[in-house]
């Protein structure tokens, strides 16, 4: 049976009592140590966030996307980088319950849920980011297993995460290129995986983002998602859609939280004998940041509502991940130009907020990407 309007409105409110709660008092000082937040991690499994779009057969909340997009947004809000840990882990589970076999839904789904699964997402490489077609990890069928070998770069939760949705080649041969790629699932630990380094960043900082190894790395062939080679692009184009959709949402939630922030602070800090929020130069910036979220919160989810009426949704999300991450940057820094000198130091959490707003623009393909992807779609659209 699917959750009701009420259940799903008090799991909101569960990770907004969470956010403040727990992660309020905290966050600045993970972020700024760099520190995994394995507390609230835990937390969050109990909670039940592991398996928020997970069917409840299989042990998950079975909560619809515009839910699931509220829930990465009340996140954010709190502190983004705690959206990491569960983003690219609902997309292979997306791919998971969309595309494996009965057997691979029965032997991960419920562990991914339940969090003793923590997902990634492993296609990225040192040259190829967003041409996913010109990836170079390459998996040979040895009998009942393959062979793995190839670097992933940039993986959200490389190190703390113990399974891995890789993409690598079992055609190389393959024209065009992506029917020559399959998509496994990797866990840890495995022989012939291991963690190169981890990455030192701007923002999105206490969730760890790796380079993985895979040298020879043994797979069971009934970790071939699908049970079939060459169909990996297409599963992990499909699984993306949700995590374009839940990068908006991530934008969505950051760009609100800086907001709040200035237009409180707006209404406290004095200039001139007035508070600053008095002066027409701050409505005017005030304004255009509460409109801009707006529009990006709508588009949002009609992207989250077409998702659950079963559509394909690239154009649409494509289009939220676009406009919701690009309006995140601006609000960002205006929230910090609100705040002038005080807005510049860690003291403030804007100043957390515009470190964190370029991982929307980049990540989950960059934005050049969905300019790209959205054109396409609307040229098909459009037909003459």
């Amino acid at each position: 049976m699917a959750p009701t309007t009420e259940t799903k409105a008090q799991i909101v409110n569960l990770v907004r009592e969470f956010i403040r709660r727990d992660v309020d008092p905290v966050a600045a000082d993970y972020d700024n140590r760099d520190v995994y937040p394995a507390e609230l991690v835990e937390k969050m499994a109990a909670m039940g966030l592991f398996g928020i779009t997970v069917s409840e057969e299989y042990g998950g909340l079975g909560l619809d996307y515009t839910t699931f997009a509220t829930v990465f947004e009340e996140l954010s809000k709190g502190w983004m980088s705690l959206t990491g840990v569960i983003g690219t882990h609902h997309v292979v589970a997306y791919m998971i319950e969309s595309f494996g076999t009965e057997e691979q839904k029965n032997r991960f789904l419920s562990r991914l849920a339940t969090g003793e699964l923590r997902a990634g997402l492993a296609l990225t490489e040192p040259e190829a980011g967003s041409d996913i077609q010109n990836i170079s990890a390459v998996a040979n069928r040895d009998g009942e297993e393959y062979s793995l070998t190839g670097n992933k770069m940039f993986i959200t939760h490389g190190e703390h995460g113990n399974a891995f949705a890789v993409l690598a080649k079992t055609d190389v041969n393959a024209d065009p290129p992506y029917r020559g790629i399959s998509c496994f699932i990797v866990e840890k630990p495995t022989a012939g995986l291991s963690v190169a380094q981890k990455l030192d960043k701007l923002g999105y900082r206490g969730i760890d983002t790796c380079e993985l190894v895979f040298d020879d790395c043994r797979i069971r062939s009934e970790n071939l998602v699908g049970g079939q080679e060459g169909r990996g692009f297409r599963q992990v184009m499909n699984g993306l859609e949700t995590g374009r959709i839940n990068v908006a949402a991530r934008a969505v939630g950051v760009a609100t939280a800086a907001f709040e922030a200035a237009i409180d602070y707006a209404q406290r800090r004095h200039t001139f004998g007035v508070p600053i929020a008095q002066h027409q130069a701050i409505q005017l910036k005030l304004a255009d940041m509460a409109t801009k979220i707006e529009a990006a919160r709508l588009l949002t989810y009609k992207a989250a509502e077409k998702k659950d009426e079963g559509e394909r949704v690239d154009l649409e999300a494509g289009m939220a991940k676009l406009f919701a991450s690009e309006m995140c940057a601006e609000v960002t820094l205006e929230a910090m130009r609100i705040y002038g000198g005080y807005g510049y130091i860690k003291d403030y959490p804007v100043e957390r907020y515009y470190r964190d707003a370029p991982l929307m623009i980049i990540g989950e393909g960059t934005n050049e990407i969905q300019r790209l992807i959205i054109a396409r779609r609307l040229l098909e659209k459009y037909r003459v």
